[in-house]
Formats: C-alpha cells, sequence, structure tokens
C-alpha cells in the first residue's frame, strides 16, 4: 500500500548543508583565482551563486512538485531534447569552445552546458525501458541492443566534445541501472566485457587519457607536465593534516592547484578543513546517496525505484571520481565536485534531479 506523505527531509537538508558548505569553499577557493589575470570574482560568483544555487533551488522546489509519472511519460521526448542541445555546442555562433573542449552553449548573459541535461534525461529514459522491459526470454540483442543503442549515442555526443569523464559517469550509472531491474547475469557479463574493451580503447585511443592513466600508475614521472596536477592536490591535502590550516587559508590555491574552484576543490577544501573536514564531507554524500538508495528500495513502482537508483550512482559516483583523483586513488577524470565545485549548470541539474528524488519519497510503501 502506498500513501503520500512529506519529501524525505534527510535528503533536503543534507542537500542544503552541501550546497552552502559548497558555496563557502567555492568562495574561498575563488580567491586563488583572483590572483591570476583574467579573472573576475563577480563573473566567477554570479553564475554559481544566481544560475547554480537560486536557479536549482527554484529548479528544486518545481521537479518536487511534479508528479514522477510525468517524467516517465515524457522521458523519449527529453532525451531527444537534451541530445539535440548537445549537438548544439558545435554550430558556430552557438557553441562555445573552452581550453581546446565544445562543452557549453553561450546563451548571452550566461553558458549553459548540455551535458548536464543528457546527465538526467539518460537516467530517466533508460529507466522507463528498462521498466517496461519485462520478459527475459527475449533474444538477446532485443534485452541488450536498446541499452547499448541508447548508450551508444550519449558516447558519440560526449567524446567528439570531448568529455570523457561525463561519458564514463553515465557509463557506471548506465551499467548500475541495468543491474538493479533484474538483467540476466549472462548479459550483465556480456555488456562488463564490453566495457572494458571500449574503456581500453579509449585510453589507448587518446593521448590524454593515456598520460592520465600512466600518470596514476607513476605519479613521480612528468613533475611539471601530466603529474603536476595530482602532486599539488596530494601536497594541499597533505598540509591539510588532521585538522587543516582553517577557512580561507589554503596556499596551494593561489599558484599551484590548477583550476582550484572546480576539479581540483576537494584538495583546497583538504587543506582548510583537514582529514577530519574531508570526512565529514565525504560522510554527507555517503548519507546522500544511501538515502536515495533507501527511497529506491521503498518506491511505488519499477520506473521510480531505478529512476532514485540512477539519482543515486550519478551523484556518488561523480564525487568519488573527482574526491578519489585528487587523493590519486583514480586517475584524473576533470569531473567538476557536484554541489562544491563552479558550474552554475551542473548545480543546476543536480538540484533540478534531487527535486525528482523528493517527489519520489513522498509516495512509500506502508506496511
Amino acid at each position: 500500500m502506498y500513501r503520500k506523505k512529506p519529501f524525505d527531509a534527510t535528503i533536503f537538508f543534507s542537500v542544503v548543508t552541501l550546497v552552502i558548505g559548497g558555496f563557502l569553499i567555492f568562495i574561498s577557493a575563488s580567491l586563488g583565482l583572483l590572483a591570476r589575470e583574467g579573472y573576475q570574482f563577480s563573473d566567477i560568483a554570479t553564475s554559481q551563486f544566481v544560475l547554480g544555487i537560486v536557479g536549482g533551488f527554484i529548479a528544486l522546489y518545481v521537479t518536487s512538485h511534479i508528479p514522477y509519472r510525468f517524467w516517465r511519460q515524457y522521458s523519449l521526448y527529453i532525451f531527444i531534447l537534451a541530445s539535440i542541445a548537445t549537438l548544439l555546442v558545435f554550430v558556430p555562433g552557438v557553441g562555445l569552445e573552452l581550453n581546446g573542449a565544445r562543452r557549453w552553449l553561450d546563451l548571452g548573459v550566461t553558458t549553459f552546458q548540455p551535458s548536464e541535461l543528457l546527465k538526467i534525461a539518460y537516467v530517466l529514459y533508460l529507466a522507463s525501458w528498462l521498466s517496461k522491459r519485462r520478459s527475459k526470454k527475449l533474444p538477446f540483442l532485443q534485452r541488450v541492443g536498446p541499452f547499448l543503442f541508447t548508450t551508444g549515442i550519449v558516447a558519440l555526443l560526449l567524446l567528439i566534445q570531448p568529455d570523457t569523464g561525463t561519458f564514463l559517469v553515465i557509463a557506471m550509472t548506465g551499467g548500475a541501472l541495468y543491474f538493479a531491474s533484474g538483467a540476466k547475469f549472462k548479459d550483465i557479463a556480456v555488456l562488463f566485457l564490453i566495457g572494458v574493451i571500449g574503456l581500453s580503447g579509449l585510453i589507448f585511443s587518446r593521448d590524454y587519457a593515456f598520460d592520465r592513466v600512466k600518470t596514476f600508475i607513476n605519479p613521480t614521472s612528468d613533475p611539471l607536465g601530466s603529474s603536476f596536477q595530482v602532486r599539488q592536490s596530494l601536497i594541499a591535502v597533505g598540509s591539510g593534516q588532521i585538522f587543516g590550516r582553517g577557512f580561507g587559508q589554503s596556499i596551494q590555491k593561489f599558484t599551484h592547484l590548477p583550476e582550484p574552484t572546480s576539479d581540483s576543490i576537494f584538495a583546497v577544501f583538504a587543506e582548510e578543513f583537514g582529514f577530519i573536514g574531508g570526512v565529514i564531507l565525504i560522510f554527507g554524500f555517503l548519507v546522500l546517496a544511501l538515502k536515495s538508495l533507501s527511497i529506491a528500495s521503498r518506491a511505488p513502482d519499477m520506473f521510480s525505484g531505478l529512476v532514485a537508483v540512477g539519482i543515486a550512482i550519478l551523484i556518488l559516483v561523480q564525487s568519488f571520481l573527482n574526491i578519489g583523483s585528487m587523493l590519486a586513488v583514480f586517475p584524473l577524470t576533470g569531473l567538476p565536485l557536484i554541489f562544491i565545485s563552479h558550474g552554475g549548470t551542473a548545480l543546476f541539474m543536480a538540484l533540478a534531479s534531487v527535486g525528482i528524488l523528493l517527489n519520489i519519497s513522498r509516495f512509500a510503501k506502508t506496511k
């Protein structure tokens, strides 16, 4: 039996805490950019606060009041719209190229990264398809073909930008959704093998990806080149020791850490708040992810359960890949730390996704 109830307060307050704490450390990390030419704090903070926080919480409020069944009904159209928006980054005058990658749309007053929309659109469509795929007696290609086709479209759209990190997050989330849907072990094993082969090919075909793997294996190689960021990150994390230097007191953010407001922001956080602060931050992400999975286990139907799993995995995978790369546990991915790193679009879409999760949480099984 299901009954409608208030949304899950634990998820809401976990997200609010992460966003507020994240904005404070974002401000501190931004001071490191002020010491470099070509950066203005107002430009950086406006996108993060106006689009990310204000716009994001408005989006959270709206999506938390939209019945989750709406997303199932229109998931295909949302996925098509997100795919078209992602293609627009290659249109001259519309797409914006930064640091050799075309990942943004120029909207005049701000920029928008459509791959962030594509992430949640992929989860919604895949959850819709998997919830309708009831029979395990279908031929193999009918069981896995649509999954491979959909994931292949995402791979094409993201890898030509290139945005390898976002594709890895999406692919890992897709695999988790396929597993959670109750797929046959044979299908999962085949998809895992395809994934390993594809990842290996991707690493060997892209010089920057191969360099990051070599750096991961031997962090002492090329200390002024491919190893520079991870070495400086480890110095920052180590400098924080147990309790940290204190808020705003990071040294590495000024001249040493590349992108201190983006993929290196955890290193700034760890330097200022130490081991204790890092553990608390990781615990916050774990609480959010585990609570999301708890909602998935009590969801009113398979679609909403898979959407909850997908949102939880998106948050967990991206956060831990970012933190792990700063600790040299994983190769560098260039992924931002969700809810915390600079990126108005990423924060906006993350909060909108949490709104969907909160709507699902209002429907629970009762004994």
